[in-house]
């Protein structure tokens, strides 16, 4: 975090969780001028319903509540702004249409992408507020030497969220502050409970905040009836085994629930939209070589423009591993694993990194064989 500045204006995006509540807690120790704000987002009212106390996330009605009476307790002002359109628009369209083209998007990247970092800071910058702060687990630190922002990884390796904010630009990071990102959660936790913040004992959100009750597949039922459109799932070699009820529930290196009697276990290696097909295969097809990256973002705003030793994470909770990243084609990146790599799956991030540091990264279009 960055040092005391008093009288220093933040705005501080406050989801009712008790990260973003511990955020605005040792912001406001630290000196700095808070003001605390919520975005009413899109949910799927029907999941609402079904979803059980716990599994609620971020975006459940409890939690606006849950954040006022935070910043009540810590002396700032609270606000609360209705992006549901802008949500339901830019991320819950997004997540359909990804699925439906035969991809796995990751909904909490696209949201990082436009709403947390794009139309949140807008606002702030709109009201004159020098700085966004929130409860992510990562570091952003200025080299005076080189004249630029990184960001890190945070230190709890349990709770790092650098995966999800790849995309994060110069112009943007010299307005963030992230608190958390020296911590680890069981320290946050424990400030949480020292404070007594009425927020001290909630668990953690799911996933997919906008569908509470973590059924993504009726959602997609509800959402989208075409998207239930039976086909064949078909062998790498066209032959077919068998038949699904919509290429939107499954996902590359996916084994379970492909209702195949089988010798051998079999995996999705491709989804092929176009002809709605689920293409199978044995264990060693379910690895790639490398992968093409596409939407490519690099945090220090310099292109590559030789081959880089990096390592890179093709899954939120993938480890990162050894890789070489290609200087960019026609906006598409090749990046070449040191070791094939399971499930590389379209619409999901490849995030690359070099040590502690987040280089950037970029959605991936395609694996390589």
């Amino acid at each position: 975090m960055k040092g005391p500045v008093n009288g220093k204006n933040v705005m501080v995006a406050m989801s009712g969780g008790v990260d973003s509540s511990v955020a605005a807690l040792l912001l406001k120790e630290a000196g700095y001028e808070a003001i605390g704000v919520t975005m009413r987002l899109w949910v799927d009212s029907r999941a609402e319903e079904q979803a059980d106390e716990e599994s609620k996330g971020c975006c459940a009605r409890e939690d606006v509540s849950d954040a006022r009476n935070v910043a009540a307790m810590l002396g700032i002002p609270h606000y609360v702004y209705n992006m549901k359109e802008e949500f339901y628009q830019n991320i819950v369209c997004h997540f359909i249409t990804e699925y439906l083209h035969g991809r796995t998007p990751n909904p909490c990247v696209e949201c990082n992408r436009t709403i947390k970092f794009s139309a949140l800071l807008q606002k702030a910058r709109g009201l004159g507020i020098d700085l966004l702060a929130t409860g992510h687990y990562v570091r952003n630190i200025f080299n005076a030497e080189e004249n630029r922002y990184m960001l890190f990884r945070g230190i709890d390796p349990q709770k790092d969220q650098s995966y999800m904010l790849y995309m994060l630009d110069q112009k943007q990071l010299a307005s963030l502050i992230f608190p958390l990102g020296d911590r680890s959660k069981e320290q946050i936790r424990d400030i949480a409970l020292e404070k007594q913040l009425p927020v001290a004992g909630k668990s953690e959100s799911q996933e997919i905040c906008f569908i509470p009750d973590n059924d993504y597949r009726s959602f997609m039922e509800r959402t989208c009836p075409d998207a239930v459109r039976p086909g064949e799932i078909v062998s790498t070699d066209g032959e077919v085994l068998g038949h699904h009820q919509g290429i939107v529930f499954y996902t590359v290196g996916q084994r379970k629930g492909l209702g195949l009697t089988t010798p051998e276990p079999l995996y999705v290696i491709r989804i092929d939209a176009p002809n709605n097909r689920i293409v199978v295969g044995g264990k060693q097809e379910a690895y790639s070589s490398g992968l093409l990256a596409e939407s490519l973002n690099y945090i220090s705003g310099i292109i590559p423009e030789q081959p880089l030793e990096i390592e890179v994470k093709i899954r939120y909770r993938a480890p990162a591993v050894p890789a070489t990243l290609y200087p960019p084609k026609e906006d598409c990146a090749r990046i070449v694993f040191a070791q094939n790599q399971k499930a590389v799956s379209p619409g999901q991030s490849a995030v690359f990194y070099r040590g502690e540091e987040v280089l950037g990264g970029g959605i991936i279009k395609s694996s390589l064989v």
